[in-house]
Formats: C-alpha cells, structure tokens, sequence
C-alpha cells in the first residue's frame, strides 16, 4: 500500500477513533534495494560461436572496448553447410544443464533498424520430439523505437533502440516444469514456465528471422549459479 493510500485509510479508520498518524516522509525507512544476483554467486563460463559457415568470425564480429558486436544479414548462410536454419552470429554459452539455478546476465544495445531478430534464448539441445527447441527467446522489432518481446508476442520493451540496458534471465530448472525470469535494469519484466525437461545452455548475440543487416552488443556478460 502506498504512502497515499494509507492515509486514506487512516481519515476513515474507525470513525470517531484515534486518528492514524505517519511520520514525515523525510522521516520513512527507504526498503533496500534488492537486486535479482542476491544470493547466487558469479561463475566463470566459456564460449564458442556460430556464424556464417563460409565466412571468418571477423566478417561478422567485432571486440573493443570491451563491448563483443555481432551482425549479420538475412541473406547470409547458415552456421553449417546445408542447415535450414537462418543467418546468425552467436555466442553460444558451454554449460549445458538440466537442472539447477543458472542466471544469463549482460549489457545489451541494439542497433537501429534491426527487425525481427532473436539476441537471447535459452536453447534446448536435447529434448522430447514433441516439445519445442526453445524455452525462451528475446526478439527485437522495428516499432516502437525498438520493441523487446517475447518470441514475437509478449511486448517487453519498447524504445530499446541505440541505448544500453542491462539483461537477466533467470531459469529455475527441474525434472519438471522449471521457472524463468527476465529482468531489465534489475526490474522483473516477465515470469513464465519453460517447456518441460530438457538439457539446454544459453546463447546471445544475433540471430535473424527477418530481412536486411542485424545487430546486437553485449557487454558485461556474467554467469551466476545458487
């Protein structure tokens, strides 16, 4: 209940009571701020990369500052020779897992103009036939500044373009139904089930379902475990 809220409740607490008294504002407790790494610890990770498979990583990633950028074009080949999948330039995370606590954290900024293109996903590498090869994407569009959804559904984000922010995904894996949850600027943003058990791993970087040049930074990028 908020500080209006409750003096509202006060003038009309008990009619013909005592009368609710607040201390000045300048004189409220502020609640501490928690951030959603509270309680998990940092973990070191590695990567690989996909890209497209007759070009250098070079051609299509680039490292200064600090700051991995990613491209890629609609019209470029698959990772591998033959695959039907689209064009992408991604880091793909080495720690497969199935079940636990494990948190994908970084700097995003995404590049005007970049459409229909996937940044982050939590991929599952082994999983029932019947069920779906993803427990979340995040994808960018070009409306709104730069939408952020869900897939191309649940809108996230909008005015996401040329501007960093920062990321979180938390996934809460079991042999069941595990739990994930995206933070923006340390805001919780969406909760939702994943998709049912599975060995996954995470990927960010660029992976284009729509047409033209895509792009995503990342900075910062931090694993952590609990």
């Amino acid at each position: 209940m908020n500080r209006r809220s409750l003096l509202r409740a006060g003038a009309g607490l008990l009619a013909g009571g005592a009368a609710l008294t607040l201390p000045p504002a300048s004189l409220a407790e502020a609640a501490p701020a928690v951030s959603p790494t509270d309680g998990w610890t940092q973990t070191s990770f590695t990567y690989s990369w996909q890209k497209p498979w007759d070009l250098d990583l070079s051609e299509r990633h680039s490292y200064s500052d600090g700051v991995h950028s990613m491209w890629v074009y609609a019209t470029d080949e698959p990772f591998e020779e033959g695959s039907s999948t689209d064009p992408r330039t991604e880091m793909r995370w080495k720690i497969d897992y199935t079940t636990g606590n494990h948190l994908w954290d970084a700097d995003v900024r995404l590049p005007s103009g970049t459409d229909g293109a996937s940044f982050v996903q939590i991929l599952r590498s082994v999983h029932p036939s019947d069920t779906p090869a993803t427990d979340i994407m995040l994808n960018v569009y070009d409306t709104g500044g730069g939408t952020v959804r869900r897939y191309d559904g649940t809108v996230l984000k909008t005015g996401a373009y040329d501007t960093w922010f920062n990321v979180k995904i938390a996934h809460q894996a079991s042999s069941g139904t595990g739990t994930i949850k995206v933070y923006f600027d340390d805001s919780l943003v969406l909760t939702v089930a994943d998709r049912g058990p599975a060995t996954r791993y995470f990927k960010n970087g660029v992976y284009d379902h729509g047409s033209g040049r895509a792009e995503a930074r990342f900075r910062n990028l931090r694993y952590w475990t609990k």
